[in-house]
């Protein structure tokens, strides 16, 4: 089983949801936690509340800025050292028929959740080939299943996996490792909604945390390139 202590993470989208589940079990098997969001107060909380499991560095930084992105990862390098895992996290949706969906929307959705995570990885890449790292991007279940109102969420989501899977073929030859996880219903804020005990049959945060830890203890000559995770229980027999 690989040691993580020492080594260094940098999560996009960090304050909350995912992001915060990923940091709080990578700081409890001794990794130091580079976080970020888009309000640096947002940030600073989440860093206070993590702290307790280890060193966090809060970040403000937008995904859709290559850089601030890049100005991101230099503070991140400079306080805790070269990256040893991205996590490339920060996202959005919006919603809607295309009938309904504005340009601002799909140019936001596409921006964020695609053309970000290429500045996240362009930012820290150079880092992360040096210490033969690992990216790891939240995609989704829409990354492949189409449905009815997602047009730009899926378009995102199809895009990030597709990108995943092409740098993964493109790293490899450096021993950087490069997968994708493709959760179905988790409890998060996303999409304006409010964790609440109604939640208990979804995938929880910290479960998105413990598959991140147990990616990077696999073995190095084994790589799980795409994983899809969805609740147990489906939402028709919750």
């Amino acid at each position: 089983m690989r040691d993580l202590k020492n080594k260094v993470a940098f999560i996009t989208g960090g304050s909350k949801g995912i992001g915060y589940g990923v940091a709080e079990s990578l700081l409890k098997e001794g990794f130091k936690v580079a976080i970020t969001s888009r309000s640096q107060s947002a940030a600073d909380e989440a860093a206070k509340n993590l702290s307790q499991f280890g060193e966090v560095l809060a970040l403000e930084a937008d995904v859709r800025d290559f850089d601030s992105q890049k100005s991101a990862v230099d503070k991140a390098i400079k306080n805790l050292g070269e990256i040893d895992l991205l996590v490339a996290n920060a996202g959005l949706g919006h919603f809607g028929s295309i009938e309904e969906l504005t340009a601002e929307q799909w140019q936001e959705t596409i921006d964020t959740n695609l053309t970000g995570v290429f500045y996240s990885v362009k930012a820290s890449l150079e880092s992360i080939k040096q210490t033969s790292g690992y990216i790891i991007t939240i995609s989704s279940l829409a990354g492949t299943n189409f449905f009815a109102g997602g047009s730009a969420y899926n378009a995102s989501k199809f895009g990030l996996t597709g990108f995943s899977q092409a740098i993964m073929l493109d790293l490899r030859k450096y021993g950087v490792k490069v997968s994708t996880i493709m959760p179905g219903s988790v409890s998060t804020y996303f999409n304006d909604h409010t964790p609440n005990s109604e939640d208990s049959w979804k995938i929880q945060i910290e479960d998105i945390g413990e598959l991140v830890v147990d990616l990077m203890k696999m073995n190095p000559r084994t790589l799980p390139s795409k994983v899809e995770v969805r609740p147990t229980t489906p939402p028709s027999a919750k």
